[in-house]
């Protein structure tokens, strides 16, 4: 056990330790107030296209795809019910414009594969990575279509009550093309037809994703301040929602579709589940914000403190797993 949870540690120290470097270098002036804006373009309209064009082409197959329908459904059903209570959560709570889209798909969408995936492998072995590949694909799927649309369609720039014209760029925003562009490759079992530079090209640029948004989270850090990550009502409902929330859900719809649908589903699968739906939000959430005029603060104090905590959270859902 304290193997594990040294796995997980180190996982959550090596996103500090990027946070800090965005966080010193913002301190000693090498941005400017133009950088930051540049690098949420450069993450969001080209390396997070090539990160999903490549994560599909490199860990699915048509046939693993297909095998693994019910672990999908469930794992959509759960996902779907999550944004659901989330969305009416938002507004008892009362939270205002410009936070209730961040603070649905931080509840809701998961950091599934830098944190994720090590912890996974960790408590489960090699075995549980195919379903966790599912949870990943649904995890983005519904991030990058739902997730942002709910939060374009929440920017505080748009009068209040006013009748929007229906942008499709937010139903199917540019790093979600990556899926797109991958299917026909799944499809016809392309995955080997193009030739290595284009793949190594995709994957560098991809592989820029992880660290570019962490370094980015830094920066906004260090421009709000250290208080920004005060644990204020609507923070501290982010981590509840998160950490307790999202995987008793989860938990819920599994118990359901097994209990009384009758449904198939390896107990690895189960805890796979319930286990990536209580990792740290997405770090790209506060590009998202910055993207669609949200509160890149919020965001970026979301982002850290559920990454702060999961450090407490690890041992807790090891108990509860086993």
């Amino acid at each position: 056990m304290l193997a594990t949870i040294w796995t997980s540690v180190q996982g959550v120290l090596t996103i500090v330790i990027m946070i800090a470097i965005g966080y010193t270098l913002q301190g000693r002036g090498w941005f400017d107030d133009r950088f930051s804006g540049s690098l949420s373009k450069l993450i969001m309209r080209i390396a997070l296209p090539c990160s999903i064009f490549m994560s599909m082409l490199t860990n699915f197959t048509l046939g693993k795809l297909t095998s693994l329908w019910v672990e999908l459904v469930i794992a959509v059903a759960g996902m779907l019910v999550s944004y659901g209570i989330a969305i009416v959560a938002v507004r008892l709570l009362r939270v205002p414009r410009g936070r209730r889209g961040l603070m649905i798909t931080a509840i809701c969408g998961g950091n599934t594969v830098f944190i994720g995936m090590p912890l996974n492998v960790a408590l489960f072995g090699n075995s549980s990575v195919p379903y966790l590949l599912v949870y990943y694909i649904v995890n983005t799927v519904l991030i990058w279509t739902l997730g942002v649309f709910i939060i374009a369609k929440d920017d505080p720039t748009v009068a209040h009550g006013a009748k929007a014209s229906f942008d499709w760029r937010h139903l199917i925003p540019v790093p979600l093309y990556g899926f797109i562009v991958a299917i026909p490759f799944l499809l016809f079992g392309w995955q080997h037809v193009l030739p290595t530079f284009v793949t190594t090209t995709l994957s560098d640029v991809g592989g820029l994703v992880t660290p570019l948004s962490l370094i980015y989270i830094g920066i906004m850090l260090r421009s709000f301040g250290l208080r920004s990550m005060a644990l204020n009502t609507d923070a501290l409902w982010t981590l509840v929602g998160r950490f307790v929330f999202s995987p008793l859900v989860m938990f819920g719809v599994v118990a359901v579709a097994t209990g009384v649908f009758g449904a198939s589903l390896p107990h690895l699968q189960m805890e796979t589940l319930i286990v990536q739906s209580a990792t740290p939000c997405l770090a790209v959430l506060p590009i998202l914000a910055n993207e669609y005029h949200g509160d890149v603060k919020y965001a970026t104090s979301a982002v850290t403190l559920t990454t702060v905590f999961f450090v407490i959270v690890v041992p807790v859902i090891m108990l509860l797993v086993h």
